[in-house]
């Protein structure tokens, strides 16, 4: 029987940052946003040509489990991007699989490809079984300002956390505070607003936007659209936590 792979960039076998506890990291291959924050722009093409490999969810279960002792109660596995719902074929199994093992399973996602059409739609509310839980990043909560900063829209992604709220699945919401983008207390509130509609949301954290992966773009052959953007101050960080009740 043919085996479902997954185009895989990288992984990390102790992960802290990327859900509750000690975690072992997949990074996926491919990504449908063009962010101009991103500090991994080598995981935007589905391609194997930047070092990026085929693998099975047996194989990574096999290497996660090495790691397994760490994870005490609280860890598990973490698929991260990239987007790991562009390869959802390969993240059900890989679940299902971990699952039947008893492994805390998270996907960290900014929902680029969610959709109720079909066949995702159905797929991935069968994966939702097998998720405990989800990081989700709200790149910008207004529309317009969505696209200039991701090139794509909010409206399907912001479908997919209601959905994750109607469904009761747990999510951390993420937001990249970017300054002369996301980083005002209009776009702050309105964010708010939203979260405060949800049902599902344990944590509300803010990531500070940073330039340490500007150096990418220039290998890359890339223009960085943020040249000159510098990280938000602590009293604007400080503000957003404020504005989102972060914990």
């Amino acid at each position: 029987m043919t085996q479902i792979k997954g185009l895989i960039h990288s992984t990390e076998s102790f992960g802290s940052v990327d859900g509750p506890g000690v975690r072992f990291i997949i990074f996926v291959q491919g990504c449908p946003l063009r962010c101009q924050f991103c500090h991994n722009p080598d995981t935007w093409n589905m391609t194997d040509k930047n070092g990026a490999t085929w693998r099975s969810a047996d194989e990574l279960l096999a290497q996660a489990l090495r790691y397994r002792t760490y994870w005490k109660n609280g860890g598990g596995i973490t698929v991260s991007g990239g987007e790991p719902l562009l390869q959802i074929d390969f993240l059900l199994d890989l679940f299902k699989k971990a699952k039947a093992k008893g492994i805390h399973t998270t996907i960290d996602t900014a929902g680029g490809p969610f959709t109720r059409e079909e066949p995702f739609f159905s797929k991935f509310q069968e994966l939702m079984q097998y998720t405990d839980l989800l990081l989700v990043d709200i790149k910008h909560i207004d529309e317009k300002s969505h696209k200039e900063l991701t090139g794509k829209t909010n409206k399907n992604i912001l479908d997919m956390i209601r959905f994750l709220s109607d469904i009761k699945k747990p999510v951390w919401i993420r937001h990249v505070l970017v300054p002369e983008r996301s980083d005002y207390d209009e776009y702050l509130n309105r964010l708010n607003d939203f979260i405060q509609t949800l049902n599902n949301v344990e944590r509300v954290e803010i990531l500070p936007y940073h330039t340490l992966g500007a150096y990418k773009w220039k290998e890359l052959g890339l223009d960085y659209p943020l040249e000159g953007i510098n990280p938000p101050s602590r009293e604007r960080v400080e503000n957003a936590k404020k504005i989102l009740h972060c914990s």
